[in-house]
């Protein structure tokens, strides 16, 4: 295929033999092997750096335009940036597919495998991540100027592995090879302080006499755009001691000692949430925030003087986004270095602040707004602190003077036990706020922010989240990418919108066998990948009900696990009836620290052994647990999808974005009224999704009226058998007390709705039954799937961010 403006590369033949010449060139002069003895890895570090000077050419000549137009430049600060792989994303948005692919092929090497090879950037854990992966794709796809701040964790999360049905978490080993898509930037070098005291001297000047310093390292990574439009910068920062080793401890014979500051600046980078059940671990993840906000916004200042000599003017020429609470010090940190580094008044230092910074929420949930102490933040950032109360005073000084009738102690950034709520004090300290679905932004209007929205009826505004179609659907969905561009052209790659045009092909009996073929390549891909990784053969062939994300009680994987065991069930009395064949597909990692969704995962797990392995069932019904869920599993798992789960607990999700991608990729949702199921229900209409349970008022009403789990266990038959056959143990005869604590929380603290959802979900999957049965009906609202879910682009989504929040125009 040809990509318009990038015929040089894919002109093939001359290019290829260009290419594969700096391939093997790549191959023997910077990865230092010969090409008789390179495996793959080897391959894909050559193929990485020969495509990676392209991308940096790019990047350049997009840095010196820069430098000469001065743009303004938005920041986009996160503790996460799931990237995925990035050769395979470099080549697609360079146009260079056809070309390596030859290349490769020259040199007698599987380039599928070279691009397989690669390690997944391990640097986030879910939506989160991938959100700001997306964002930074369509920041350079729009040519807006952009860079991403985080941090460049040395383990990630970590690897998941499933021993026995239990997860086990292991240390993630991505940067073991290196990572050639990485430039390091020894030159930029910033001090980050921590703990000490606050002295005032004779000018009354606040001077922060800090304890600990570590030095903040960054490793630049370039993120290329659809069509190389432009190439932004992901600046990730890892923590390095000031003191590298005390030789004269090592002399004396104190080995650990000497390497004590290395060991306690480098854990700062480690790893991705350290475990916050302990104290140390509390005041681990509050530093973590600290030092990539303190690195990045330094970063900024420096650059923003270099380019426009005084920072009074920052607000017009940076804007900074703060992705969910964990960047959300960057509000006092900034204050801090406007007012004790460069002399400023604190009222106007604020106001530089506030008209600086934007916030997007991410959450409803009171404990995942983080609150931190005041007594360890006071320890860890004293200067901060005095700036956070100040914050708060003037803040109260601002509500008794505009709105008597609201209360201070709804809207307080410290609270009355003695810990600082950072969802307030991004609130107060941002111009702008965004939900990031339609629901979830009116949700916070009514309940977590309600009071600091009525003060500030301006602030709050919405921005529904989006995903990238480049790597989607263009990259992870090679079949149905080609029958679209053959079909419909390619303009949707770069606009998603345009895939609407598929919507009348949605009727022609080709278009939906082919279409359907697509799927089957993709299901058939996927089982094979379930055979390898999990030793469990599975029929392509059946409807493939796919739940992946992370583990948590409110995502509601226990209901979905409920429903499988009554259905077990079901088949079990009746092994001929008319069954629908099913593969039950989970994947998700739960944190550390959270028993409760480890649980679930051994249930699940647990329940996979009995019904995999009983004969009666065969084929009726699979369960599969894929372990270390990543973007990779994410590419080959989304795109063969029949089914995607979205059964949240209304009201509890902001938005989610898997739900987009299984929708693009063709798969019927059922799910909840909650985040964005709302708005994807409305674009592919009531009949092509499938929808049960109570909606966001609803279960805010039983919530305040009350209800008995334990009466509605024992009146539903289906899930009453379930919860006995959990509380029995026949899904753990090794140990049939195992599951108590789940069937004991479902029966009297089900405080996510699983026993109230049950019924409605039961009678939704039997309607999914019927409809899968009918195949070509089934493929048919597939195609209508695809086809209306173009407004969820993470292009339209920045357009609107660069519009209502940043002010940048697209294409600066």
């Amino acid at each position: 295929m040809t990509l318009s403006g990038l015929e040089p590369f894919e002109s093939a033949s001359g290019a290829a033999a260009d290419l594969q010449q700096r391939i093997v060139d790549r191959l023997i002069y910077t990865v230092g092997k010969d090409p008789d003895r390179a495996d793959l890895s080897h391959w894909n570090a050559a193929l990485s750096l020969a495509v990676r000077d392209h991308v940096v050419d790019y990047w350049h000549t997009g840095m010196r335009n820069r430098r000469a137009h001065r743009p303004k430049r938005v920041y986009y600060l996160s503790m996460e940036f799931l990237i995925g792989r990035l050769l395979r994303d470099a080549v697609s948005n360079l146009g260079m597919d056809e070309t390596c692919h030859e290349a490769m092929e020259r040199l007698g090497v599987d380039y599928e495998a070279v691009i397989q090879c690669e390690a997944d950037a391990a640097l986030g854990n879910g939506g989160l991540g991938r959100l700001a992966a997306c964002f930074l794709d369509s920041m350079s796809s729009l040519g807006i100027s952009a860079f991403g701040y985080g941090i460049r964790y040395e383990h990630g999360l970590f690897r998941q592995r499933i021993d026995n049905g239990w997860q086990v978490e292991e240390a993630e080993d991505w940067l073991v090879s290196g990572h050639v898509w990485e430039f390091e930037r020894s030159e930029v070098r910033h001090t980050i302080n921590f703990g000490g005291h606050v002295e005032t001297d004779q000018n009354g000047r606040a001077i922060w006499r800090p304890a600990d310093r570590v030095i903040a390292s960054p490793f630049d990574t370039p993120i290329a755009g659809w069509q190389a439009a432009n190439v932004n910068t992901l600046r990730l920062w890892a923590a390095n001691p000031i003191k590298m080793f005390d030789l004269d401890k090592f002399n004396r014979g104190d080995y650990l000692s000497a390497a004590r500051h290395a060991v306690l600046a480098e854990t700062i980078s480690r790893i991705l949430y350290p475990d916050d059940t302990t104290q140390e671990g509390k005041e681990l993840r509050l530093k973590q925030e600290y030092f990539f906000t303190a690195a990045s916004l330094e970063d900024i200042l420096i650059r923003h003087l270099m380019f426009h000599g005084d920072v009074e003017s920052l607000p017009d020429h940076a804007a900074i986004q703060l992705n969910d609470t964990h960047p959300a010090i960057a509000v006092p940190e900034l204050l801090r270095r406007l007012v004790d580094e460069h002399d400023l008044p604190l009222e106007k230092a604020f106001d530089i602040t506030n008209r600086t910074l934007c916030y997007t929420n991410h959450t409803l949930m009171p404990e995942a707004l983080e609150r931190w102490p005041v007594d360890m933040m006071r320890h860890v950032l004293p200067r901060h602190m005095q700036l956070i109360e100040w914050i708060d005073h003037q803040h109260r000084k601002y509500l008794e003077n505009h709105r008597t009738d609201i209360s201070f102690g709804s809207t307080k950034v410290i609270d009355d036990y003695g810990g600082v709520r950072m969802g307030n004090l991004a609130f107060i300290g941002s111009h702008r706020v965004n939900g990031v679905s339609a629901l979830h932004t009116d949700l916070m209007k009514k309940t977590v922010f309600s009071d600091l929205h009525a003060l500030y009826p301006e602030r709050i505004v919405n921005q529904t989240n989006g995903i990238t179609p480049r790597r989607w659907l263009y990259q992870c969905n090679p079949g149905l990418r080609d029958l679209l561009i053959e079909s419909i052209g390619e303009r949707w790659v770069g606009d998603l919108e345009y895939i609407e045009a598929a919507l009348p092909l949605a009727e022609n009996a080709n278009f939906r066998e082919r279409f359907a073929e697509a799927k089957l390549a993709n299901k058939v891909r996927l089982a094979e990948e379930i055979k390898k990784r999990c030793g469990i053969s599975v029929d392509p062939h059946a409807m493939f009900d796919v739940h992946i994300k992370r583990i948590h009680e409110y995502k509601r994987q226990l209901l979905n696990i409920l429903e499988t065991i009554a259905r077990y069930n079901a088949i079990k009395a009746d092994p001929n009836g008319e069954w629908t064949p099913r593969v039950k597909i989970f994947a998700g990692k739960a944190a550390p620290g959270y028993f409760m969704a480890k649980m679930i995962i051994k249930l699940i797990n647990d329940v996979a052994a009995v019904v995999n392995n009983d004969p009666e069932i065969g084929n009726l019904l699979k369960v599969v647990y894929m372990p270390n869920y990543n973007v990779s599993s994410a590419e080959i798992i989304i795109p063969a999808a029949d089914l995607s789960e979205q059964i949240s607990t209304a009201g509890m999700e902001a938005s989610g974005t898997g739900n987009m991608k299984f929708a693009l990729n063709g798969a019927l949702t059922v799910g909840t009224l909650d985040g964005a199921n709302v708005e994807i229900g409305e674009r592919v209409g009531e009949d092509n999704i499938f929808i049960f349970g109570l909606t966001a008022e609803g279960v805010a009403d039983i919530r305040k009226t009350g209800f008995n789990s334990n009466e509605i266990v024992n009146n539903n038959p289906e899930l009453s058998q379930a919860v006995q056959m959990i509380e029995r143990g026949d899904f753990s005869p090794d140990d049939r007390g195992r599951f108590h604590a789940v069937t004991d929380k479902l029966r009297y603290d089900d405080y996510f709705l699983v026993t109230v959802d049950f019924a409605a979900y039961f009678d939704a999957q039997r309607v999914i039954d019927g409809a899968f049965r009918n195949a070509d009906d089934w493929t048919r609202r597939s195609i209508l799937n695809t086809a209306n879910v173009g407004w969820f682009s993470s292009d339209r989504s920045i357009r609107g961010y660069a519009r209502d929040m940043w002010n940048v125009p697209v294409g600066s």
